[in-house]
């Protein structure tokens, strides 16, 4: 019985893990690796095992980080299922298609560059085509009912309140008259956030991998970060200018979408025009409003009431490029949520394009920027950046908003693992290097678990 490390142990994207027992190889995960030019080349790398060894696919959630070289696997001869909760599969078939389609995409506008140099040509890293042989792989599996997967081997998938469908893995190993029991955090979510539940917290485990994203940091408090969203939303109406946020599609823009709704009155929403640019976000929108059972408390009561999550009268969604382009002509009154989260593609591209030399607009930013993305440049304060070749005086009022975060902070990466009573060892993956550092050195003073920051390809026996 083993753990092998991969993807998410020198940065913070490209989530891949293995499991082995009884003979049989389980894959945690198979994320792409996200950030600068040079990591994302890292995707069309040579899977670090040959994909056809794999017996099965466990994906915690639906991220790209996470899910996003699934296709590329496939494509490479994987022939066995892929695990995922009853919303990550229907979350997947609109991500992996968008994420094949943006490769497709890339390609074109690279071999453009190419043929014009005499360069060789290059392939997308997969195919629409490949995405959906992919996705006709997935198996659905509910929340908190525990199944063998192979022989040996049994599987559990817990609330991780991360976004919808996000699971904390539980994973039971028999072999040879011993029992091990590994749990996988995949991405922790916030406690007390809206709309999902708090991660579900877990009694026992011999070993756990924990991700530490924000594992030296805490976030701001939920009551004062709403508060902010509140002060930008004015302070823009005020200076006559629109609001861009850029924002994940799956989880943040139905955040943002739920915090505008419910404060419709009191933020004088109806000033606005706001709309979500986004055609995943809007098909993700439809996904989320289809699961009200795996809501917390107040959306439940909120959707009971109302019978819809809250309401925006204002609010248009804007699925064709026209439609897109259009925006761009309304110089203030717009509050525009556009992916991608970290502004390294898709439309908010454009719209950053359009609005960022402005003084009187406004940029908001609400989540993870991972190094060398154009949104981590913006929160860092740099006076210009360059988009599509072409340098850009930022003049916009950028905010960074960091309650909003859908990973746990460090106090509630803290609290989760320490309510594991059977003194597991801790691997500590899916941070930048500083941070895991300083979360190992907490785990190790506060909890005294026995700790590690295992480096890639780090094999261990169990």
């Amino acid at each position: 019985m083993q753990i092998e490390f991969y993807g998410a142990t020198s940065g913070v994207t490209g989530s891949c893990h293995i499991i082995r027992a009884n003979g049989a190889t389980v894959l945690l995960d198979c994320g792409l690796i996200q950030g600068r030019r040079e990591e994302v080349e890292k995707n069309r790398r040579p899977f670090p095992f040959s994909p056809d060894s794999i017996s099965a696919v466990v994906l915690s959630h639906g991220h790209i980080d996470h899910s996003g070289r699934i296709p590329l696997l496939v494509k490479q001869g994987y022939q066995g299922p892929v695990y995922a909760q009853n919303a990550t599969v229907d979350l997947c078939d609109i991500l992996l298609q968008d994420s094949a389609y943006l490769h497709e995409k890339d390609a074109q506008y690279e071999n453009k560059w190419r043929e014009r140099k005499n360069k060789p040509l290059i392939e997308p890293l997969y195919t629409v085509e490949d995405a959906r042989q992919a996705i006709d792989k997935l198996v659905g599996l509910r929340y908190r009912e525990k199944q063998e997967i192979l022989p040996g081997i049994h599987l559990r998938y817990q609330d991780a309140g991360h976004i919808l469908g996000s699971c904390i893995v539980e994973v039971w190993l028999q072999e040879d008259g011993l029992e091990r029991k590994i749990v996988f955090s995949g991405d922790l979510g916030q406690y007390d956030t809206p709309i999902l539940n708090d991660p579900v917290e877990i009694q026992e485990a011999d070993h756990v991998i924990i991700e530490s994203t924000y594992g030296n940091r805490l976030h701001r408090d939920r009551q004062a970060t709403i508060d902010e969203i509140g002060q930008i939303v004015r302070d823009a109406a005020h200076q006559r200018g629109n609001l861009l946020i850029p924002a994940f599609s799956i989880g943040r823009s139905q955040e943002i979408l739920y915090y505008l709704g419910k404060y419709y009155k009191e933020w004088e929403m109806d000033r606005w025009q706001v709309f979500l640019d986004s055609p995943m976000a809007i098909r993700a929108s439809k996904v989320y409003w289809e699961y009200p059972h795996l809501y917390d408390e107040e959306a439940t009561k909120l959707r009971r009431q109302i019978n819809e999550m809250p309401h925006l009268r204002n609010l248009k969604l804007t699925q064709s490029p026209k439609e897109s382009m259009a925006i761009n002509r309304i110089k203030s009154g717009a509050i525009i949520i556009s992916a991608s989260g970290m502004c390294t593609g898709g439309r908010i591209i454009h719209h950053l394009k359009h609005n960022i030399s402005r003084s009187g607009a406004h940029v908001m930013i609400v989540g993870y920027q991972a190094y060398g993305t154009l949104g981590r440049r913006l929160v860092e304060g740099e006076s210009t950046v360059r988009i599509h070749g072409e340098e850009y005086p930022v003049k916009a009022k950028i905010h960074t908003v960091g309650g909003l975060s859908a990973h746990a902070d460090a106090d509630d990466l803290m609290r989760w693992v320490g309510h594991i009573n059977s003194k597991p060892q801790v691997h500590v993956v899916h941070g930048e290097s500083a941070t895991k550092e300083d979360f190992r050195n907490r785990l190790r003073s506060e909890l005294g678990y026995q700790v590690t920051v295992p480096e890639p390809g780090y094999r261990l026996d169990l």
